[in-house]
């Protein structure tokens, strides 16, 4: 494990809520939706405040281009945007414990709006990513038809490619290029 569990779980949550955006022409937009969002919130976890409104819905989808930009920062202008997103929630770190975790760090009440709940939980992760100075693990799908971002937590920095599609199709095409037969 490169960083704690809770880090690892809000990385990988933040490129998911990215990715539900429309990036290219022939991408979809998954979060269109109150329920879609609430199917997000159910499959990665989200506890708290959860008001299953539009307005809600709005707000989460707002925090996506300003989680994409780190994704393509260098390390001041992402420290700039890490630290933007902490001081417009107030955020204030603690330790707790609930459900199914031991203890992991919080830095919004549970009664906060989701949406900074979401922008917290990712800068605080971030904050991990580039005091351990791994920034580069933050990356764009290598696929010349993707622009989903993604979070190598590979021992040997390896993952090029998004969970979708895009690493299976560059294998295939890879594969059928070298047994090409020779023109």
């Amino acid at each position: 494990m490169l960083f704690a569990h809770d880090t690892e779980v809000a990385l990988r949550g933040a490129a998911a809520l990215v990715n539900t955006a429309a990036t290219l022409p022939t991408d979809t937009d998954d979060l269109t939706t109150v329920a879609e969002l609430d199917e997000f919130v159910r499959a990665w976890g989200w506890t708290g405040s959860h008001r299953h409104t539009r307005a809600e819905l709005d707000e989460v989808r707002d925090l996506r281009p300003r989680l994409r930009e780190v994704w393509l920062a260098d390390e001041d202008e992402a420290v700039g945007i890490v630290n933007g997103l902490l001081v417009e929630a107030g955020a204030l770190p603690q330790l707790v414990k609930h459900d199914e975790w031991s203890w992991h760090l919080h830095a919004t009440p549970p009664e906060a709006p989701l949406a900074t709940r979401m922008a917290v939980e990712a800068a605080m992760a971030l904050v991990d990513v580039i005091r351990a100075d791994e920034l580069d693990r933050l990356r764009v799908c290598a696929a010349d038809d993707c622009e989903d971002v993604v979070v190598d937590l590979s021992k040997n920095r390896s993952k090029r490619y998004c969970d979708g599609t895009c690493g299976n199709r560059a294998n295939v095409a890879a594969y059928r290029a070298r047994n090409r037969p020779p023109t």
